[in-house]
């Protein structure tokens, strides 16, 4: 079996994984990231919105990776808008066919060592120290050495083979749905946003004091007009979804979530979907889901067509690259971040990434906890729940952080999942440099703070 040695090896290349690789390689590390799929950035090349990036009151909370890679697509002339859903959150809306090209511009520039179609078959380990991880691929396994390992595959793949220990899900307790995101292009916008304006019963609008700011939903509907981008939630309890489902015209939803991914195209992306499994991991269900997502795409573009203004001509214009996956493992850390400290918007002197989403949990058929930060701010994520218990080099970053399941079900949106990379890569990279052998606990906290600052990261001054 062929042998690589590199100074960190990070596992997946989503938005946590691109997060870790680009810092790290910044800050000195041969980094070899390594991604089981056929392209890099992950839920970036959905059409879904970065969420997690801005607070309610429009504060940017992520900096750093995340602003190079959105001037990256900006400069390709793709569509890229900060915008209020008028209902929770701010969240950043761009053209996820141009995000290809600044991701992987991104990644490639920073020198990274790249590794598609290749994924983690066996960890190679001493006492509490990762030594390497066996990758495979069409041309065999191959042992990849390295002094540090971040673990970014979102289901603690790595973590899961060395052995670490995980939080288990309450006795009962269903895992969130999957859901596959699509595009529609030829939205006309004016009568999308009309609809909406005659009738604000349709649609969920402000959910967040901090977003609702004392206007009635009339008034609410007005200014998603005056946004004059198609930022549109429907109900799924509310009288336009809710009598197309018990029609039979629509499965069971919690929302159609309508955001803008193209002005020159029209083009809208859409999340809408849901299938519950009792085991995201098995490939056999996530196939067999797939096929039921495939239908309900089918199904809720008829839907649009044939019931909202805006969408009579419109046409499916892209499925996501893979189904989307919102829980599975979450590590054990040497600290559980806390329902509380997500809701309760807690700074922390030991911060090192923030969060804002509000505790997002979606349930079987129309059912969704939507909790929001308390008065639109932010919250810290604590650089020991990137930590997993048993083991010295290694971090993780992205949903398989260590939180309790409600903290999880806000921290795990793009934004927080990128700022948290970004945090996990600069960390190893710097116990790389200061350690022999690298040990991520002896990286001081504040010294981690202050690179990350430098290297625009936001850790202070928000709300």
């Amino acid at each position: 079996m062929q042998a690589k040695k590199f100074d960190l090896v990070v596992l997946g290349a989503g938005s946590a994984g691109i997060g870790a690789a680009v810092a790290a390689a910044r800050n000195g590390a041969r980094v070899a990231l390594v991604e089981a799929g056929t392209a890099l950035g992950g839920e970036l090349l959905t059409g879904m919105t970065i969420d997690g990036a801005i607070n309610a009151h429009g504060e940017p909370i992520v900096g750093g990776v995340l602003d190079d890679l959105v001037a990256a697509c900006k400069a390709l002339g793709g569509f890229v808008e900060r915008l209020s859903d008028w209902r929770l959150i701010r969240y950043i809306a761009y053209d996820p066919e141009i995000m290809k090209i600044a991701v992987a511009q991104t990644v490639y520039e920073a020198g990274v060592h790249v590794m598609l179609y290749t994924f983690a078959d066996e960890v190679v380990r001493d006492g509490d120290r990762v030594q390497g991880v066996v990758v495979r691929n069409k041309t065999g396994r191959t042992l990849l050495m390295a002094d540090a390992f971040v673990d970014a595959s979102g289901d603690g793949d790595l973590c899961a083979l060395a052995g670490c220990p995980m939080l288990t899900p309450d006795a009962g307790e269903k895992l969130q749905p999957v859901s596959m995101m699509f595009r529609m292009a030829g939205v006309e916008t004016e009568p999308l946003l009309r609809f909406v304006c005659e009738h604000p019963e349709y649609v969920a609008v402000g959910e967040s004091d901090a977003i609702r700011g004392g206007r009635t939903d009339q008034q609410i509907v007005e200014e998603i007009r005056r946004q004059g981008h198609p930022c549109v939630f429907f109900r799924g309890d509310a009288p336009l979804l809710a009598s197309a489902i018990a029609r039979g015209e629509m499965f069971p939803t919690a929302l159609v979530m309508i955001q803008p991914t193209s002005a020159a195209r029209k083009e809208v992306c859409i999340n809408a979907t849901r299938v519950t499994l009792r085991d995201p991991l098995h490939p056999e269900e996530l196939s067999s889901a797939f096929r039921v997502l495939v239908g309900q795409v089918r199904q809720c573009a008829d839907f649009l067509r044939g019931n909202v203004p805006g969408f009579e001509a419109a046409t499916l214009s892209g499925l996501a690259p893979r189904v989307g996956i919102r829980e599975t493992r979450r590590i054990l850390g040497d600290y559980v971040l806390t329902t509380e400290d997500v809701l309760e918007s807690r700074k922390q002197p030991n911060g090192i990434a923030k969060g804002c989403h509000h505790v997002d949990i979606h349930q079987d058929g129309t059912g969704q906890i939507r909790i929001p930060v308390a008065d639109g701010g932010s919250y810290d994520i604590p650089f020991e729940s990137l930590l997993p218990q048993g083991v010295s080099n290694v971090a993780v970053a992205g949903r398989c952080l260590s939180a309790t399941r409600e903290a999880h079900g806000s921290a795990r949106v793009m934004g927080s999942c990128m700022a948290m990379g970004q945090a996990a890569g600069t960390a190893a990279a710097l116990a790389c440099r200061q350690n022999a052998p690298a040990d991520l606990r002896a990286v001081g906290v504040q010294a981690l703070r202050a690179r990350l600052i430098e290297q625009g990261a936001v850790l202070e001054g928000t709300r």
